[in-house]
């Protein structure tokens, strides 16, 4: 009895089982990313300076050259959580219609 409801079960897990797996894991990852190239810490403290630089005159200095090489950090580590993300979506949905190409495959 369990042979006839094999292909039900294959989709259930192959659609929506196995994608919440991969998505869940893709959460995680892209969290453990952040946190990796320090993104909200540096968003967080944009406005302060690069070292903790207070000394008498160099204030304004330090704030200015933090924005300045924060701005250039910041941008490469969008730039690199943008290629994870289109990764990411571009092997869940080489997931998802793996059967449906191997299937097509077949029959064409």
């Amino acid at each position: 009895m369990f042979y006839l409801f094999l292909p039900l079960t294959f989709i259930k897990f192959w659609f929506i089982e196995a994608p919440q797996g991969i998505f869940a894991f893709f959460a995680s990852l892209n969290n453990s990313f952040l946190k990796m190239v320090s993104l909200p810490i540096l968003i967080r403290t944009y406005f302060r300076p690069w070292k903790n630089e207070y000394r008498k005159g160099l204030v304004g200095f330090s704030i200015a050259m933090g924005m300045f090489i924060k701005t250039f950090v910041i941008t490469a580590d969008i730039l690199l959580f943008l290629a994870l993300i289109s990764l990411e979506i571009i092997f869940l949905l080489a997931f998802i219609f793996w059967p449906i190409g191997i299937i097509l495959f077949l029959f064409i």
